[in-house]
């Protein structure tokens, strides 16, 4: 009963921690269309062009043009990639705003809902809301316990699976130490169809509980759903082979088996986050795997230690496990950071991203309570150096084990809301994605498709740019070298040219651009891609002299 009522300690404290947590972010940040975001155009497109900073795949039914009259004229979505084509019929009426609304589910498994509008001739006297479509609360709140719940019952699954098969002292009763390894497994395959379940109304935009059989279906056959499934088989193969580790007689074959199929479980936890889109995939996925196999080593076997192998054990057989289990947690917290060192810097993106991006200010908080766990693990393995335990006894070591635990419980709270924030990369993008407002345009030529906007391209030296490049067919093109220039069209003055500095990813570049005089000017934009491939694409932004009335 004392270990239930530790565990339920546990639960509760992690809990709190994410019932703060806000609706979940976007995490593929529109970066513009064609046609441009509050553009006006000449005549009806026969299609529309959506594009996003990663893969993205539509929601059945919730991808829709809807023209100045307010009726649909759009067709079945069409996606490549992070490219997002919508056929469209000619409307009755084809002078005045359309709205495009789209819901679609990036590649880390998140949902992303917006709206966008554009106008044919002129804007209409009353355009449709271009609002975004946000997750239901109830989900916002579900998706990150779900998460919590899969730490979790890893946590307990891993720590008293290691102590039992390896470090379990021969007079020491297994029967609780089994149960809670059991209990852990369980767990997990638990908030395995909790995540099933709730990425259907996420999907769809709907409360946790309006699901329909078929957006059910819809998930279990996505990515997503697949890879948890696989998640749930793996599971019941560990769950099959675990008995005779538990009681410490397993073979090497069978051990060696069940750290094989653990290995394989792992996996799916970043193919379903934010790895799956990162840059570097299978590099982010392995450092993922790899700090999640140590937290679930660290964390489990405190919580074993705590629970179990502190109390009534004699001082003596703690002489002989303790250092063990220190060597042992040394190692663990060594490739913890190491793991984590490698994700921050891939999906931090830039070190400004830390202080400017919720997802930077998140992994701050984590990395300080991870520094002062450290401290107190620190104190620990000097008490267990110094051979406290046999000399004065457990009772220290069980509260700067508690300590230990306590801390790497917020760790794990910061973590679960983490996964559901942009990450760095992604939120520096989201800022510079084309806005309704300013310039944005499209312009192409043989070598590439280049997207910008300008914003609020009004007088003075506070107009921001951004531009986007991507290959004829939608994909986006790394480029090496950025510049623009603009003059001023009917007065003898030459243009002003400055590069623009390259953004993760590297088919993004943003500056600042001027304009001291209203009039015409010509942008030109000179774009090179590897060392010999070099375009320059150009247009024409009107300045006006009020620009009060932009």
């Amino acid at each position: 009963m004392r270990a239930l009522r530790v565990l339920g300690v546990l639960l509760l404290a992690l809990g709190a921690l994410l019932l703060p947590a806000g609706p979940a972010s976007a995490h593929a940040a529109l970066l513009g269309s064609t046609p441009a975001p509050g553009s006006i155009i000449g005549s009806s497109p026969s299609e529309i062009v959506v594009t996003f900073s990663e893969a993205v795949t539509p929601v059945t039914g919730r991808v829709q043009v809807l023209d100045p009259d307010g009726k649909r004229i759009s067709g079945e979505p069409r996606v490549s990639g992070a490219t997002l084509r919508i056929p469209v019929r000619r409307a009755a009426q084809p002078l005045g705003t359309y709205l495009v609304s789209y819901r679609v589910i990036s590649a880390d498994s998140h949902p992303v809902g917006g709206a966008i509008t554009f106008s044919v001739g002129a804007p209409s006297a009353a355009p449709p809301a271009a609002g975004e479509a946000e997750t239901h609360r109830s989900v916002a709140v579900a998706t990150p316990v779900t998460r919590f719940l899969g730490y979790a019952g890893l946590t307990l699954a891993v720590g008293p699976a290691l102590f039992l098969g390896l470090l379990w002292p021969r007079r020491r009763s297994r029967l609780g130490a089994t149960r809670m390894a059991y209990a852990g497994l369980g767990l997990t395959a638990l908030a395995t169809l909790a995540s099933l379940y709730v990425q259907a109304p996420a999907s769809s935009g709907a409360a946790l509980g309006d699901v329909s059989g078929t957006e059910l279906r819809q998930v279990l056959t996505s990515s997503f759903g697949l890879t948890l499934l696989a998640r749930l088989a793996v599971l019941a193969i560990v769950a099959g082979l675990l008995p005779p580790v538990l009681r410490g007689t397993a073979s090497r074959p069978r051990a060696l088996a069940v750290a094989v199929a653990a290995l394989g479980g792992l996996v799916t936890w970043p193919l379903t986050g934010h790895a799956a889109a990162a840059p570097l995939t299978a590099a982010i996925v392995a450092s993922d795997v790899v700090h999640l196999a140590a937290m679930a080593v660290w964390l489990g076997g405190l919580i074993t230690l705590s629970v179990f192998l502190l109390r009534r054990t004699d001082p003596r057989v703690l002489g002989v496990v303790l250092p063990v289990w220190s060597r042992w947690a040394a190692l663990a917290v060594v490739w913890l950071v190491a793991g984590g060192v490698v994700q921050a810097v891939v999906q931090v993106g830039s070190i400004p991203a830390l202080w400017h991006t919720s997802y930077g200010r998140l992994l701050l908080a984590k990395v300080t309570v991870l520094a002062a766990t450290l401290a107190v693990a620190f104190l620990a393995r000097r008490m267990v150096g110094r051979r406290q335990v046999v000399t004065a006894g457990p009772s220290r070591m069980r509260r700067t084990v508690g300590a230990e635990v306590l801390a790497t419980v917020v760790i794990l709270g910061l973590s679960s809301v983490l996964v559901q924030v942009n990450p760095g990369r992604s939120a520096t993008v989201d800022q510079g994605a084309v806005r309704d407002e300013g310039v944005s345009q499209t312009l192409t030529c043989p070598l590439y498709t280049l997207q910008f906007n300008i914003f609020p391209a009004q007088l003075g030296d506070n107009n921001t740019i951004h531009a986007f490049v991507y290959t004829p067919a939608g994909a986006p093109l790394p480029a090496d070298e950025w510049t623009v220039s603009s003059q001023l069209l009917g007065r003898d003055l030459e243009p002003v040219t400055q590069p623009l500095l390259p953004l993760l990813p590297r088919h993004h570049a943003a500056g600042a651009i001027a304009f001291p005089y209203p009039g015409t000017y010509e942008i030109k934009f000179t774009v090179r891609i590897g060392e010999l491939n070099q375009a320059t694409v150009k247009t024409t932004v009107s300045v006006p002299s009020d620009t009060a009335t932009r």
